[in-house]
């Protein structure tokens, strides 16, 4: 079976103003890579259009109502100091966490084996009612509430491998025993939350924080405490934060990983959980600002999901 390759022209749209990191190139410079690359084992498929009733089984109602409200008609608006939105900025949210959805559907109706969303804007800094850190509908949260939801499933895995902690998945899950969140990220740092204290209340929160200058082989030894908490949890399926934002040339982060690193971690991932979930793993884009670096990764992050059997 192939993989599933997820994404929208509408990212396009998302004009946040020049000199922001979170840029439209971003999504750009990983499409025309695939495109170039032509491999046959890729299915590239659509976002779904998302109802409002499964976007607030994540975010308040309240919240949902003010997001649709809050695109300007022209020029830029702010939800948060970080999140610029522009008029185009609307139809790429929705995508964005469509994306995920056309995903999990595809993987569960065989479509294909696991599927990388490639979108913007990304969601793991946002809540259930604020948007924060570039990030407008939580995508991967919307992710995990419909597994549970329509497919039924008590178990899902959400691994983060994003620089900065994924402070709003956290939020959303801190008192869900049906959902195991992971992440690894360097700190103290932005969003300052992650600390290996915050455990949720059903000892479903695994942070592993690390500090700033963190090289692969330190990287990958302390995912190997990652990798023993999966092990236990024993999930149905893994949806993957996939920020590559702690590459060594990333402008925003300290880390100092290399690009083969995202296929050694991918592959890890795939290999712990292949027993507990047969193989069903959706990964949706979050960070990484250095764009050769970002295209690179996602190259061996999705080379790492085509290999696996």
């Amino acid at each position: 079976m192939k993989t599933g390759f997820i994404s929208s022209e509408t990212f396009q749209n998302h004009d946040t103003g020049p000199g922001h990191p979170e840029q439209i190139a971003r999504v750009s410079v990983i499409i025309e890579n695939f495109k170039k690359l032509k491999n046959k084992n890729l299915l590239w498929k659509k976002p779904s259009i998302i109802k409002d009733d499964i976007i607030k089984d994540t975010h308040d109602v309240e919240y949902l109502d003010l997001v649709k409200k809050s695109f300007p008609t022209k020029g830029f608006s702010s939800l948060d100091g970080d999140t610029i939105i522009s008029p185009g900025s609307k139809a790429a949210t929705f995508d964005a966490a469509g994306s995920i959805i056309s995903a999990i559907d595809g993987v569960e109706n065989n479509e294909f084996k696991n599927a990388f969303c490639s979108v913007r804007p990304p969601g793991h800094h946002c809540n259930q009612n604020k948007a924060a850190g570039f990030c407008i509908l939580n995508n991967v949260a919307i992710g995990a509430k419909y597994l549970i939801k329509k497919y039924e499933y008590k178990k899902i895995a959400i691994i983060d491998f994003d620089v900065h902690h994924g402070n709003g998945t956290q939020d959303i899950f801190y008192e869900n025993e049906n959902v195991l969140f992971i992440s690894t990220h360097q700190y103290p740092y932005y969003p300052g939350t992650g600390s290996d204290k915050e455990k949720g209340k059903f000892n479903n929160i695994y942070n592993i924080p690390l500090p700033a200058g963190t090289n692969s082989k330190q990287y990958l030894d302390a995912f190997d405490f990652a990798l023993k908490k999966l092990k236990e949890f024993r999930p149905e399926f893994v949806l993957i934060s996939a920020g590559f934002d702690g590459h060594i040339s990333d402008p925003l982060a300290q880390f100092k990983l290399q690009t083969e690193d995202y296929y050694v971690i991918t592959k890890r991932i795939l290999e712990t959980s292949k027993k507990f979930c047969n193989g069903k793993v959706v990964s949706i884009l979050e960070g990484g600002y250095d764009l050769d670096a970002l295209r690179d990764s996602t190259k061996r992050h999705v080379d790492a999901l085509i290999e696996f059997i």
